[in-house]
């Protein structure tokens, strides 16, 4: 059984992270500071240092929580269809519409270049995002039902065109108009690639 240690641990670690997102969404990085951030979640600073060593790996944790969720978004969305053209239309839908979340839109698209830096705020983006899209272009390549170039290079290319116009919804002041732009171009790029299911050739 969870001893009462360990789940006064886990408590402290939940409380820093809804602390964190609140606050990490409200305002700029650099607007927070952690006397604040344990202030309000009624902590320590030693808690926050104990389970994140500081405030940037708060951060970074709120961040993966943001990443997660929006690929178990996408997951849900897919799963049911097995077509693969049905599938990349969901996927393209589900996290166009993520980027629209308040809070994954500050956080991970326009705060954390900011705080991580681009470097890591890729690699974290692609460890969440990036193989969920190659996964996809498998699928549409094994199915005969996209033209037969490397896979790596198409979810590539698809995953930069994605977080590309994932922060240009995060940057637009009006990101409904934005995200429906985004999703008009991303199906327009599928079906440059696509092959008809009832093509001799699919």
């Amino acid at each position: 059984m969870e001893s009462l240690r360990e789940k006064y641990a886990e408590n402290t670690r939940r409380t820093l992270l809804g602390t964190g997102r609140q606050l990490f969404a409200e305002r700029e990085y650099t607007g927070v500071s952690a006397e604040e951030l344990v202030r309000t979640a009624g902590l320590t600073r030693g808690a926050l240092y104990h389970h994140f060593d500081g405030k940037l790996g708060l951060f970074e944790a709120v961040f993966e929580d943001l990443e997660r969720q929006a690929t178990q978004r996408i997951t849900a969305a897919i799963t049911p269809v097995s077509d693969p053209r049905e599938r990349a239309d969901r996927a393209v839908d589900a996290f166009l519409d993520v980027c629209l979340d308040h809070a994954y839109r500050h956080i991970v698209l326009q705060q954390g270049p900011i705080a991580l830096g681009w470097q890591r705020w890729r690699e974290l983006d692609q460890r969440h995002l990036g193989g969920l899209v190659l996964d996809i272009v498998h699928t549409a390549l094994e199915a005969g039902r996209i033209r037969p170039h490397p896979a790596e290079l198409i979810a590539r290319a698809f995953y930069g065109a994605l977080t590309e116009l994932s922060l240009a919804i995060a940057e637009t002041d009006d990101p409904d108009r934005a995200r429906a732009q985004a999703a008009s171009l991303v199906h327009d790029l599928v079906d440059g690639l696509a092959i008809d299911a009832d093509s001799p050739s699919a």
